[in-house]
């Protein structure tokens, strides 16, 4: 741990002048999700802490996540893009200031051996998380893009480790989940098969944010959150080994099965960022806010333009 802390201070003294914030205490949601796993580098390796920062990150359920902030127990979260639109208009204010990760493969759906076709699931049985929730949403764009809607199937809420074992364990005809828990199907094909993915159906993509209180209150800290998460990036290129290591041990996986779980995705560094909120983000937000209408889990089109900030990526 010492020589990675060592390492993480050449990086961040390579660092174009980076950000130091004043000492500010802050609270950070996420979940084990595979691609959030730099922001755990970024506390264990010190990085946070040589930008002024003092962060506790606390695991939170994605459906739970929104909560957590109008309570005032987070400032910020890390989420996906379609997440951020429903919490706005549930009366959770909060602005994206980067993006994390993109899904090449990580999120998918697990049917059983004798399922040909997405179209076959209608009246099946499918494990998802909560409306509101990535998994769920997921569910949703892949039926849509199938002729289906979620109306056409019996969804089971179940989170996405829990539906990941209890579909390998017999239970349901299919089951919406991501790494590192879509690889407990992948290494269990006896009990079925990954009919679908990101890969097919690119829609999954990770964002960071927090309440317009904070970022107005701190911008150094603002800034230096997303500094710090470039470094934990330039950290993992740099010795990937020790990286993987760490952030396998936070969600109970060695080093090397880290590994075989973040093949399925690829963070983001800052000129990617720079490209994606420039055109991608709002193209995506429009198209995923029509979709959310149309299930009812918002009530009306967002404006776009109040979800993000990327003056922090410049």
């Amino acid at each position: 741990m010492r020589q990675l802390a060592i390492l993480a201070a050449a990086v961040a003294t390579l660092a174009s002048a980076p950000a130091v914030a004043d000492d500010v205490k802050l609270n950070i949601a996420i979940s084990g999700w595979t691609g959030f796993a730099p922001l755990t580098l970024a506390s264990q390796a010190g990085i946070f802490k040589a930008h002024g920062l003092d962060v506790t990150i606390k695991k939170i359920p994605q459906k739970d996540r929104h909560l957590a902030i109008a309570s005032g127990d987070v400032q910020c979260a890390a989420t996906t893009v379609e997440t951020w639109i429903s919490w706005n208009a549930s009366g959770v204010a909060t602005k994206q200031i980067f993006q994390l990760d993109k899904s090449f493969g990580a999120d998918g759906m697990a049917t059983r051996n004798n399922v040909a076709s997405i179209k076959d699931l209608k009246g099946k049985t499918v494990a998802a998380s909560a409306p509101g929730t990535a998994p769920y949403f997921t569910l949703a764009w892949m039926l849509k893009k199938n002729g289906l809607s979620v109306k056409d199937v019996k969804v089971v809420n179940l989170e996405p480790a829990a539906a990941a074992q209890a579909f390998v364990s017999g239970q349901n005809d299919a089951a919406m989940t991501y790494e590192p828990y879509l690889s407990t199907v992948r290494a269990a094909p006896e009990q079925g098969k990954i009919i679908a993915t990101t890969l097919d159906y690119p829609m999954i993509m990770d964002t960071f944010g927090c309440t317009p209180k904070f970022l107005a209150d701190n911008p150094k800290a603002a800034q230096a959150l997303a500094d710090s998460y470039f470094e934990a990036v330039d950290l993992i290129a740099k010795d990937q080994a020790k990286s993987y290591e760490i952030m396998g041990a936070d969600v109970k996986q060695s080093g090397e099965a880290f590994g075989n779980s973040a093949k399925y995705l690829r963070w983001q560094d800052k000129a990617a960022n720079q490209k994606f909120f420039q055109g991608e983000f709002q193209a995506f937000t429009k198209e995923a806010a029509d979709l959310l209408l149309e299930i009812g889990i918002i009530k009306s089109e967002p404006k776009v333009e109040e979800l993000f900030d990327a003056s922090f990526i410049k």
